[in-house]
């Protein structure tokens, strides 16, 4: 598995949406790309949760804008006349990720749109399986482009990653706030779903995704001797997660039964 890697040239304009202020660039393919800034919020561990969970989600037959490896100068900043954003190209210049620009899209109202139960079953189970809690009525971070749904933004995904201790014992634990999932209520085949996915995250398609982190990502404030043993851990956890009986799952069909 394999990313593609593109140099932004022209800085378009932030999206003030998010706090890390992520922003559209043009880049050297002539494509627009929603570029997140490894020198924003919480820094590289960000742009692994959005790497990590985005081919995950993609892994699971569910509709990620394609995701780049974004090679920032620092020449960018130069005509940025917002001293906020101009230190946070300098703090990213070097290796970023972005995703694929949706033009025209529209973010996604549960009240206009309806998906059908297996849909957004998958949609819940991905995201309490990556622990997600940025898929709320109040920022569902998804578009809807050419009458298509697409899943953006995971960058506060695998939250168990900001501190190391008992990551294993914690791949096992429940998900409390899928009960806030914009989908849940519709979401009724979880265990139908469950029955029909687990078999495509194999170890070796959970591997390839993982072994995409770049060195420079990770080391940082962590108890691990190097890059595999880092990168160990987060296969680790996420086919322990992944072990019967899926307690993520069991929490998240308690949940939906209570939200009907």
């Amino acid at each position: 598995m394999s990313l593609r890697t593109i140099t932004a040239t022209r800085y378009v304009t932030p999206l003030r949406e998010g706090g890390s202020l992520p922003a559209i660039v043009e880049a050297d393919d002539d494509g627009m790309y929603v570029l997140k800034f490894r020198g924003a919020g919480q820094g590289a561990k960000a742009l692994i949760a959005e790497l990590v969970a985005g081919e995950i989600a993609r892994a699971l037959g569910l509709p990620v804008p394609e995701i780049v490896w974004v090679h920032l100068d620092a020449e960018l900043a130069r005509t940025e006349p917002d001293p906020e954003i101009q230190d946070l190209i300098r703090a990213s210049v070097g290796l970023n990720l972005a995703l694929d620009y949706l033009p025209g899209s529209v973010t996604f109202d549960p009240i206009a749109t309806k998906l059908d139960a297996d849909l957004a079953s998958l949609i819940v189970w991905f995201d309490a399986y990556v622990t997600n809690i940025d898929r709320t009525a109040r920022n569902t971070n998804m578009l809807m482009w050419h009458r298509r749904l697409w899943l953006i933004d995971h960058g506060a995904a695998l939250y168990f990653h900001h501190t190391w201790s008992n990551y294993l014992e914690r791949s096992r634990t429940p998900f409390a706030a899928i009960k806030d999932h914009v989908l849940l209520h519709s979401a009724s085949t979880m265990r139908e779903v469950d029955a029909k996915i687990t078999e495509r995250l194999t170890l070796s398609i959970i591997e390839s995704i993982v072994q995409l982190i770049p060195d420079a990502w990770l080391g940082e404030d962590t108890p691990f001797s190097g890059p595999q043993q880092h990168r160990a851990a987060y296969i680790e956890y996420l086919i322990r997660r992944l072990e019967a009986p899926r307690i993520f799952l069991e929490e998240a069909v308690r949940a939906q039964s209570l939200s009907v």
